[in-house]
C-alpha cells in the first residue's frame, strides 16, 4: 500500500517532537548547570596561590617595631626582607614588605659570594728551632679555657631576664594562645596608678599608632624578647630612653568598656607569650 507524501511529514514531525521532549526531561534530571569558574578566586577545592604577607605603606609616627608588633612579626625577619639595617631607619611613604619573597632563596644564592681561593702556603725557612704556637702557648697557660668559661658566663646573664609585674591589681583577663584578642593579660587597677617596666631594656615605640592598645609603650629587653604596655592614660618615657626595671613608664588608663586596666603582652621572637608563666608568683 503507497503511503502519501503528507502521512511521511506527520511521522516526521512527531518523531522530531519526541526527541525534543526526550531531551528537555534529560536537562531536567541533572544535577545542575556546569560549573563556573572564577577568574580572581580559586574553584573550591583547589589550592591558592602561596601568600607573603603583602605589602605595607609607612606613616608618620610608625617605627618598624611597631610594624612588627602590629602585624605579629619579628622586627629582625621584618628588617631582613626589606634590607634594613640597625638602627632600623624607616621613612614616611616607604613600602614595606611584610614577608619572605617568593624567590627569596634565588636571591640569597645570587648574593653569596663564592668563597675566595686560599693561597697557597709558603714553605716557611727555619732554622732548627721550633716555637710552640701562640694557641698552644696559651691553652698551656690556661688562658683559652678562662676566655671561654667567661664568655659563656657573659652570654648566659645577657639572656636571662628576672621579669616583675608591671602593675598591682588583679588579673581580670587571661592569656589564650588559640584567641587572637587574647595575645596578653589584662590587669584591673585605679585610674593613674603607677605602670612600671616588668625588666631593664630600651624604649622601641612610645605613642597610640596601635589601634586597639590606646597609648602605648613598648620595650625591647634583648634580641629575642619584647614587652608591652597598653591602655595608658599618661606616657613618661620616649623613643631611645633606657629604662631599668621597676621604673615607671606610665600611668593607668582605661580601656574601651572605660574599665582601668593595663593591657600588658610578652613577645619572643615575634610571638607571644604567656606573661603570667613568666612573672613571679605572687604571695
Amino acid at each position: 500500500m503507497a503511503i502519501s507524501t503528507s502521512m511521511v511529514s506527520a511521522r516526521f514531525f512527531v518523531a522530531l517532537v519526541l526527541i525534543i521532549l526526550a531531551s528537555l526531561l534529560s536537562a531536567c534530571g541533572s544535577t545542575g548547570p556546569a560549573p563556573v569558574v572564577s577568574r580572581e578566586y580559586p574553584a573550591q577545592g583547589a589550592s591558592p596561590k602561596r601568600s607573603y604577607g603583602g605589602y605595607y605603606r609607612v606613616k608618620s609616627g610608625d617605627s618598624l617595631y611597631a610594624i612588627a608588633w602590629r602585624v605579629g612579626r619579628d622586627f629582625r625577619s621584618l628588617a631582613a626582607w626589606n634590607g634594613i639595617r640597625p638602627p632600623y631607619t624607616i621613612y614616611p611613604g616607604q613600602r614595606l614588605r611584610l614577608g619572605p619573597s617568593s624567590n627569596g632563596k634565588a636571591e640569597r644564592k645570587r648574593k653569596q659570594k663564592p668563597a675566595p681561593k686560599k693561597a697557597a702556603r709558603k714553605k716557611a725557612h727555619t732554622t732548627g728551632v721550633k716555637t710552640a704556637p701562640v694557641y698552644a702557648r696559651k691553652k698551656a697557660a690556661g688562658v683559652v679555657k678562662k676566655t671561654k668559661t667567661a664568655s659563656k658566663k657573659k652570654r648566659a646573664s645577657a639572656s636571662r631576664l628576672r621579669w616583675q609585674w608591671p602593675t598591682q591589681g588583679r588579673v581580670l583577663q587571661r592569656f589564650s594562645n588559640s584567641d587572637r584578642t587574647r595575645q596578653g593579660i589584662k590587669i584591673v587597677g585605679r585610674f593613674g596608678q603607677p605602670i612600671r617596666a616588668a625588666e631593664a631594656g630600651t624604649i622601641v615605640y612610645s605613642g597610640s599608632g596601635l589601634i586597639g592598645y590606646g597609648r602605648l609603650i613598648i620595650v625591647k629587653h634583648n634580641k629575642n624578647f619584647l614587652s608591652a604596655y597598653g591602655h595608658n592614660r599618661k606616657i613618661l618615657v620616649k623613643e631611645g630612653d633606657q629604662v631599668a626595671k621597676g621604673e615607671r613608664i606610665a600611668e593607668m588608663g582605661k580601656s574601651s568598656d572605660g574599665k582601668p586596666v593595663l593591657h600588658f603582652e610578652i613577645r619572643r621572637q615575634g610571638t607571644p607569650v604567656d606573661p603570667v608563666a613568666l612573672l613571679p608568683n605572687r604571695s
